[in-house]
């Protein structure tokens, strides 16, 4: 009998304590980088979301685009104003991002999953007042920090066997308000509101490093905070990891920042003992595997 065979049937074997441990559980995704612009790439991420409904979980999809973005602001000579290294989102600049995102971005990653066999819908932060932002910052124009979320039509869609799949736009507290939503931001907020088990957020990184430059396995919020403070996470990983102790202080069981870029990291970190990249947790368990 071929020996890959037996292995896989050993893999699957293996997977049940954890299929079991996640039948049932909200898992959000935040899905961006470079894997978006590969169509195997794509296929690959799609088939392993399906997977995860297939099994019992609960994924909800939230993407970023900034490439996508960009080209269509060039495309159509749209110059960009730059403020502290980060851009002004004008009001022709949020109706790009608008169009980018809901449009072009979100419906790829429906499409990919439909193909790979699963149920998604497409929807913005605007659809049912998902997510109802202010300015982060006036300087930045239409950027958006979430202040109110609205996540029964999440529940819904659930319940009914669909893989929600979310472009992080939302709508503001006047009429007719668009802003533009951080992807890693409009993720944690989701995952927030819904009390996931699980926020994996996929970067173009192997995780969270130590002074040494070796993967942390798992934090608390304490030592996140601490490796901020002392400067070893540094750069975009602050962002990130912010993000991470705002998902957990709002009830998300776990977050997980890693590698996208891994073949099945999804199925990885949640179906085997080993796990991948960053747990952030507020009381990691003494032993593996990490439930």
């Amino acid at each position: 009998m071929n020996q890959d065979w037996i292995a896989t049937a050993r893999t699957l074997s293996e997977a049940l304590p954890y299929l079991q441990r996640y039948s049932g559980a909200i898992v959000v995704v935040k899905f961006g980088g470079n894997a978006m612009g590969d169509q195997d790439a794509m296929a690959e991420f799609a088939r392993d979301i399906v997977l995860m409904r297939q099994v019992g979980v609960n994924p909800v999809v939230v993407h970023g685009g900034g490439p996508m973005i960009n080209d269509m602001l060039s495309k159509l000579g749209i110059e960009s104003e730059w403020v502290r290294g980060k851009r002004v989102t004008d009001k022709k600049t949020v109706e790009v991002v608008e169009m980018v995102l809901t449009g072009l971005v979100n419906k790829r990653i429906v499409q990919a999953i439909m193909d790979e066999g699963g149920r998604a819908v497409g929807l913005s932060g605007k659809d049912d007042d998902m997510m109802v932002c202010e300015a982060d910052d006036p300087e930045l124009g239409f950027v958006g920090k979430p202040v109110e979320m609205n996540v029964q039509v999440l529940r819904d869609l659930f319940a009914a066997g669909i893989i929600p799949v979310i472009a992080p736009v939302a709508t503001g507290m006047k009429d007719n308000e668009t802003f533009n939503v951080n992807g890693d931001t409009a993720a944690g907020a989701i995952a927030g509101a819904l009390k996931a088990d699980r926020l994996l957020l996929l970067t173009d990184v192997s995780g969270v490093k130590n002074k040494e430059g070796e993967i942390v396995t798992q934090m608390t919020p304490d030592d996140v905070r601490d490796m901020i403070a002392d400067g070893t996470i540094a750069g975009g990983m602050i962002p990130k990891t912010e993000t991470a102790l705002k998902a957990v202080e709002d009830g998300v069981r776990a977050v997980v920042i890693m590698d996208g870029r891994v073949s099945n990291a999804c199925l990885l970190e949640l179906f085997t003992e080993h796990g991948a990249g960053s747990m952030i947790r507020t009381t990691p368990p003494r032993v593996v595997p990490r439930t």
